[in-house]
């Protein structure tokens, strides 16, 4: 199983165990609480109308009948009030009045219940005591929205208790809320569960992306790839990614330096060959005509081993790079004029033309010195492979997203045999004109200045005869 998988499962069951017990806890407490919301309002009430009906006592202005009276009338009244989800048409609240013994002296919902003993009530009993007096009691045990709450508070007259006054407030409203209050509480602790879950797979997706990137860069290390060091941030996996990044380049180094002594051997004994035999037959008497030929094959191999020494050297740093090139807003326009300026001693040697169509404006984001030496290197193949007579077009465009370089020519084009071979280093094809060959990296160096530009470098023969040959770089806008 992966990493981030496991992560993921582990928050999940966390979760689900630390969202499961509140809940579970909130609905089981929440009848409580709605109680202790009720009960709290209905203790001050029944303080201010015991104080009322103590000071009537003291008064003998008392009355139970005009205490019915005022419950009758409230009662009776029709209501239309929305308490949020609840609507409320009538008042609920009744009341009982106890004297010094517990014996009922009034009662709002039951008259006739005047006169009986409520001294063993715990309201009652707690109150005549001077104690906070208080009960919930269903009317019929099976129906629990049958509760009523019992609130009681001592009536007092000259600072003596001389009897109990008890307000009873049903709680099917408080059940109506709890109803209602249950399944949102359900659903809000589903939703915050769901948002808990979805940020914990987001997490385990941010910690193990780095790893997962570690474990791109290995393979594209291994499948020879040369891919970019990635961004791991600046935690412990970046650490390792460093560490694991400068072994490799310590073993890819002694690596490159083993091929490139066995490529540059490779292709110097060749022309170093060619220069020993010819100063050999210097040494002995031959026509001047000769002796300069064989002096014109030593200058030309001597040069040829100088083009190999140069062009080794920039394509080892370029593919040995430790630091990405600077990069800057390149105009095409002026890339490509400086390019032909410089071919033309080479185009009017061969009786070429070289056009080029290149919008003003047009720009890519790169290394300037990178960029010309690769279009010329693919300029100078054209050149060199073109007819007498012949014409290399030069275009740039920009195309989904993409600036295409393309270079053309009339040519006789790749062989079948080549086409896999074009970009290997030393591999090159003769010359129609010559018949020699190149050195074998000009190639090679334009696909690692379009690797460096997260671009590629593509060669096709054209149904009309000739190469395409195109450098795509991504397309950065001068606005940019």
């Amino acid at each position: 199983m992966k990493l981030g998988h496991r992560i993921f499962i582990g928050y999940f069951v966390i979760f689900c165990l630390g969202f499961s017990y509140p809940i579970y806890w909130m609905l089981d407490t929440l009848r409580l609480r709605y109680l202790e919301g009720a009960e709290e309002p209905l203790v001050d009430h029944a303080h201010l109308l015991a104080q009322q009906i103590g000071h009537q006592m003291e008064a003998g202005s008392f009355s139970t009948e005009e205490l019915r009276r005022v419950f009758s009338e409230t009662q009776s009244g029709d209501l239309n009030i929305q308490i949020y989800n609840v609507l409320k048409t009538r008042v609920d609240l009744n009341a009982y009045v106890a004297d010094r013994k517990g014996v009922l002296i009034f009662d709002s919902r039951t008259p006739s219940d005047v006169g009986e003993d409520y001294s063993d009530w715990r309201d009652v009993a707690l109150t005549l005591r001077g104690e906070y007096g208080a009960r919930t009691t269903r009317e019929d045990p099976e129906d629990q929205d049958s509760s009523a709450l019992y609130v009681a508070a001592p009536i007092r007259v000259k600072g003596e208790i001389i009897g109990s006054l008890t307000l009873i407030k049903p709680t099917a409203s408080i059940n109506s809320f709890i109803r209602l209050a249950r399944p949102l509480i359900i659903n809000t602790g589903a939703g915050s569960l769901a948002a808990a879950v979805l940020l914990s797979l987001l997490f385990s997706y941010w910690l193990t992306r780095p790893i997962e990137r570690l474990t791109d860069y290995a393979d594209g290390i291994r499948k020879d790839l040369r891919p970019p060091f990635p961004d791991l941030g600046n935690s412990e996996i970046a650490d390792l990614g460093e560490a694991l990044q400068r072994m490799q380049e310590r073993l890819e180094g002694k690596q490159y330096v083993e091929e490139y002594v066995q490529n540059l051997t490779h292709e110097i004994k060749s022309p170093l060959s060619a220069i020993r035999g010819a100063a050999e037959l210097l040494q002995e008497e031959m026509p001047p005509e000769q002796q300069k030929r064989f002096l014109e094959n030593i200058r030309t191999e001597g040069a040829r081993i100088g083009r190999i020494v140069d062009t080794m050297l920039e394509l080892a740093a370029l593919e040995n790079r430790r630091l990405t090139p600077e990069m800057v807003p390149v105009d095409l326009l002026s890339l490509i004029q400086t390019i032909l300026e410089s071919k033309e001693p080479l185009l009017a040697s061969r009786d070429l033309l070289l056009s080029a169509d290149v919008p003003a404006d047009l720009q890519v984001i790169g290394n300037s010195f990178l960029l010309h030496q690769a279009v010329a290197n693919l300029v100078q193949n054209a050149i060199e492979f073109s007819p007498e007579g012949g014409e290399v077009q030069m275009t740039a465009f920009q195309q989904e997203g993409k600036v295409v370089i393309r270079v053309t020519d009339q040519g006789t084009g790749i062989p079948d045999y080549a086409q896999d071979r074009l970009f290997e280093k030393f591999y090159s094809l003769q010359r129609p004109d010559t018949g020699k060959k190149s050195t074998g990296l000009g190639l090679n160096f334009v696909q690692e200045v379009a690797a460096v530009h997260q671009g590629e470098v593509l060669l096709v023969n054209r149904s009309e005869g000739g190469v395409d040959a195109r450098l795509v770089l991504p397309f950065e806008s001068s606005e940019d």
